[in-house]
């Protein structure tokens, strides 16, 4: 059944709400964006209250965390929506199942939510502080090139590690914005040292821990079709892989961290999480049932607010 012959589910805001929860489910998303983009705000703050001496709680601003928030939540949407662009051909072939194939919402619809949340974005930046444009306009240059594929799309299709890395360039630059809330908020140039490139890196490799880890099945799992890396690599591959991406974040985090002395902090947070990570991708390999990759994927979440708490919002109390 082709989408345009497809029975309507819904009408109005409903059918909306079923394409929330189904493709963007905010319950799921908000903390880990939350998460993010305060860890973000108050990961600059701190930086900025070691170069000047003072205490980080009185350089947080209440706007800088709402407009991070507000514009990351967006951000994310954003590329909710390119993903429908550009798997719209293998969707309908392999996922009929999914909201546009099957009729519920048409990519016109999105593309125009897109530039209404764009649009938000925009007032928010000019709101706040208008150089923000410039690392607004930077997130937006680069999703553009991985709606398009980079133009390389056939290539890419046989490339999937340089497909990970390049679409995961996209969340240090959404990282940067976050962080330009607070110290372009601030009326300030970057803060000095090493330590905002080192919370970058990190947020680059934990785009990967993610990726990685909600794409990881148990072979009754795999669908034809459907590009996973557990199905590239193999279980044991795809699952050494998440380690190792996972060590890297650490790695990074713990050296953003060093910049504003909460190494102990961040490597007991982030210890823990590892260690349990360690455990539940030895009973995914032990055991390969069916739903067990669910338990990886979460485990990706609750690793993100872990990092970015970590090093950004739990110092702020010690």
């Amino acid at each position: 059944m082709t989408a345009t012959a497809a029975p309507v589910e819904a009408r109005g805001l409903a059918r909306w709400n079923i394409y929330q929860r189904e493709r963007f489910p905010l319950l799921a998303h908000g903390p880990l964006i939350a998460a993010f983009s305060s860890g973000a705000v108050c990961f600059s703050a701190q930086l900025r209250a070691a170069a000047s001496g003072t205490r980080p709680s009185s350089m947080i601003a209440v706007p800088s965390l709402i407009v991070a928030f507000v514009s990351c939540l967006l951000f994310f949407f954003q590329l909710r929506v390119s993903d429908e662009f550009k798997d719209h051909e293998d969707d309908k072939r392999w996922r009929p199942y999914r909201a546009v194939p099957r009729g519920l919402v048409t990519l016109r619809e999105l593309g125009w939510l897109a530039v209404a949340s764009a649009v938000i974005q925009l007032i928010a930046a000019l709101w706040l502080a208008p150089r923000l444009l410039v690392p607004l306009l930077l997130v937006w240059l680069y999703a553009g090139l991985m709606t398009k594929e980079f133009w390389v799309k056939e290539w890419l299709a046989a490339h999937p590690f340089t497909v990970l890395w390049s679409h995961m360039l996209i969340m240090p630059l959404i990282d940067l914005y976050a962080t330009a809330c607070d110290w372009l908020a601030a009326g300030s140039g970057s803060p000095p040292g090493l330590g905002l490139l080192w919370f970058l890196v990190a947020s680059f490799f934990n785009g990967m821990v993610v990726e990685i880890g909600r794409k990881i099945r148990s072979p009754s799992d795999e669908e034809e079709g459907v590009v996973t890396y557990s199905a590239i690599w193999g279980p044991r591959g795809a699952v050494l892989g998440w380690f190792v991406v996972m060590a890297l974040t650490t790695i990074f985090a713990l050296l953003a961290a060093h910049a504003v002395g909460a190494t102990m902090i961040v490597a007991g947070i982030l210890g823990l999480v590892f260690l349990i990570a360690l455990i539940e991708g030895s009973r995914f390999l032990a055991a390969k049932r069916p739903n067990q990759g669910k338990r990886l994927e979460t485990l990706a979440g609750i690793w993100t607010i872990a990092m970015y708490l970590g090093v950004g919002v739990v110092p702020m109390f010690f």
